[in-house]
């Protein structure tokens, strides 16, 4: 449920007359700029509301030194990186549903077949196994379609400091699917 800036100054009983100057473009723009961090559709849009709900409830400490976009924008930014916070501190669970790979093709190789398998079985296990920080960042990286940028943003980190634990997390990984000694 999306919640217009009009129908939040009714649901709270006063005008907030501070958000009324956000134009149309502004909303837009907040919406894509916390879509563009939040690949969830659902938790975009319920961040989106939480904005909005923040930038109500703190409205005294609006000072009118920044834009009222940027100052929202701000706020997003906290909420997602709230959000992802929440996200990464849930463990982790993946299960292979062997199921979806049996029965697709009859004419399959099994020699193939068991060697995908094998990969993807040492892949999540090497994943489970990287160091914290490394994890977390090839986590929010796939979050945010790969971009470098967007993942700093998230976890608050500097572009270098992603591009060294990706290429690092990738170089482990390749090591350790394709090495057939390697457990």
């Amino acid at each position: 449920m999306t919640l217009s800036i009009e129908a939040l100054a009714h649901l709270v009983g006063s005008s907030p007359q501070f958000m009324h100057h956000l134009t149309d473009d502004q909303q837009k723009k907040l919406r894509r700029f916390i879509h563009k961090r939040v690949l969830n559709p659902e938790d975009a849009d319920d961040i989106l509301q939480l904005t909005y709900l923040e930038a109500w409830r703190n409205r005294e400490r609006f000072s009118g030194q920044a834009s009222l976009s940027t100052w929202m924008c701000g706020i997003a930014q906290n909420l997602v990186r709230n959000h992802f916070r929440r996200l990464y501190a849930k463990p982790v669970h993946c299960e292979f549903d062997e199921s979806l790979w049996h029965g697709q093709e009859e004419n399959n190789n099994l020699d193939w077949e068991f060697e995908i398998n094998r990969r993807l079985e040492k892949t999540l296990t090497a994943i489970d196994h990287l160091p914290t920080e490394m994890r977390k960042t090839l986590y929010a990286s796939l979050e945010t379609d790969g971009s470098y940028q967007d993942t700093a943003d998230v976890l608050d980190i500097p572009i270098g400091t992603v591009r060294s634990r990706l290429s690092r997390a990738r170089e482990h990984l390749k090591r350790v699917t394709h090495n057939p000694s390697q457990p």
